[in-house]
């Protein structure tokens, strides 16, 4: 194992992380709320530690990571990455406790958007900044912006790609990795700025619109208010962000080919983007239809709602405009049903992807032909191309080790609390789908302060277990990955 390598990729990703705090001490110089030292502070420690690692000297020519590598730096690089962004919040105060600080950097950097903080009035607006940033560089992903600012650091880059996209295989816009990583976040930037110009046409103020903007883009959800999007009660915001959840949710490939000459075909013509598209619009119909007793038969406030939350919900956001713990039964179902299934694979959502759901519904439609016709050979095709059956055998496996960690994290999670089993499973299930709110006492109006250190610290790992595609972590914990290295 190349750990001098490993070390210096370690050393960068602190070195970005701490660029991405300049955003907030700027806005805490603005405001001069009292946190502009412990940002400048944090800072400096994190650029300091990152520089000396990142400098290390070298020995030997050998700059090329092995994929187990790219595993063990993805796992371990989010790890540090929360440890540090923790920083901002001990040394200004705002957390006093270490398990809520690193629950909420650890949920920001995830694009989870669940939260341990329980007062928003006169809280720091810097370190209220870094929070919603930590959703903004952890969406594209750390390391791809790693990749995209210094494409030399490593030589075979694409294994850090690899281990850190979600889907379940890794496309190249362009034959090389760092441009394809420069070509992501351009479109990533390009978004996040209409969205904020959008959001001040709507009227919003520049510090709600930008926190709001970087929210959105990582799919994250912090806002700066206790009731979240619903404190505004301002009609075109709900769809600004309603409408960008939703195109942040799908992968950005598309976006690219939209850009170099294909247009809107390029959307027509992905099966996962139909299968995304009629998925929402589905839910959002049903769910209106559902809710229409709630809002006195009116149908249009039923539809404003519902597809808010929608789309919150499958791009795992985590935005809020309703107490959706006060809907029907059967909307709960839905909600659960969109927290499983997530988004497009190559986007900044969680969850188990519409890909993997496509991929598993042919393969269990092909099994259960298979029983009446066994000697037929059936390929199962998505855009028209043949899936490898050793991909399809990966998805059923990611499949199954998804719902087993969600019912391991939700059994733990119950163990050590005194919440009911809605709670608990719905809290594992939010925090390994990158969502957010659950249901129960971790519903959309409320939070998981009421957890203790290892509830936390458990929701904690499953939010990282989930945006890293599971693996990574399975990886970092298997004993057998550091015997043999």
């Amino acid at each position: 194992m190349n750990r001098k390598l490993i070390v210096r990729v370690l050393g960068a990703l602190m070195m970005i992380e701490a660029a991405a705090m300049i955003p907030a001490l700027i806005v805490s110089l603005v405001y001069r709320d009292g946190d502009t030292m412990p940002l400048v502070y944090s800072f400096l420690l994190v650029l300091s530690a990152g520089a000396m690692m990142t400098f290390l000297p070298r020995t030997g020519n050998n700059t090329h990571l092995r994929l187990m590598e790219g595993y063990i730096i993805t796992a371990v690089g989010w790890i540090v990455l929360g440890l540090c962004g923790t920083l901002p919040f001990l040394l200004s105060s705002s957390f006093t406790r270490f398990e809520d600080a690193f629950f909420e950097t650890v949920s920001g950097l995830t694009t989870t958007g669940a939260s341990v903080l329980t007062r928003f009035e006169g809280f720091p607006r810097g370190v209220m900044f870094w929070r919603a940033t930590t959703h903004w560089i952890g969406g594209m992903g750390v390391l791809v912006l790693t990749l995209a600012l210094l494409p030399k650091l490593t030589g075979r880059t694409s294994h850090l790609v690899r281990a850190e996209s979600p889907g379940p295989s890794l496309s190249k816009l362009v034959p090389k990795t760092g441009a394809t990583a420069k070509i992501l976040y351009r479109i990533y930037i390009l978004l996040t700025a209409l969205e904020f110009v959008i959001l001040m046409l709507c009227g919003l103020n520049p510090y709600d619109a930008a926190l709001h903007a970087l929210a959105t883009a990582g799919t994250g959800g912090f806002s700066n208010y206790g009731s979240s999007i619903a404190a505004f009660n301002n009609l075109p915001v709900e769809i600004v962000i309603t409408v960008f959840m939703f195109m942040f949710g799908i992968n950005f490939a598309l976006y690219y080919k939209c850009l170099i000459g294909d247009g809107l075909r390029a959307f027509a013509k992905d099966e996962e983007f139909r299968w995304y598209f009629a998925i929402f619009a589905g839910f959002i119909l049903i769910i209106t239809l559902i809710n229409l007793p709630c809002y006195d038969g009116d149908f249009w406030t039923s539809l404003r709602y519902g597809s808010f939350q929608i789309s919150s919900i499958m791009s795992t956001t985590g935005f809020v405009t309703a107490d959706y713990s006060k809907w029907p039964a059967a909307s709960h179902v839905i909600i659960l049903l969109a927290m499983l299934i997530g988004a497009c694979a190559g986007s900044t959502a969680g969850g188990i992807k519409v890909i993997r759901v496509n991929m598993l519904c042919k393969l269990s439609g092909r099994n259960i032909r298979s029983a009446s016709q066994p000697k037929k050979v059936s390929v199962i095709r998505v855009d028209g191309k043949a899936v490898d059956e050793n991909i399809l055998s990966q998805v059923a496996q990611f499949a199954f080790m998804y719902i087993a960690l969600v019912l391991i994290g939700g059994f733990v999670m119950a163990a050590f609390s005194n919440y009911d089993l809605v709670t608990s499973l719905t809290a594992s299930l939010t925090c390994v789908s990158n969502v957010g709110p659950g249901l129960g006492a971790v519903g959309p109006v409320d939070n998981f302060a009421g957890y203790g250190l290892v509830g936390k610290l458990t929701a904690s790992f499953l939010m990282l277990f989930g945006r890293l595609e599971l693996l990574p972590m399975f990886i970092l914990f298997n004993r057998s990955t550091w015997l043999k290295n």
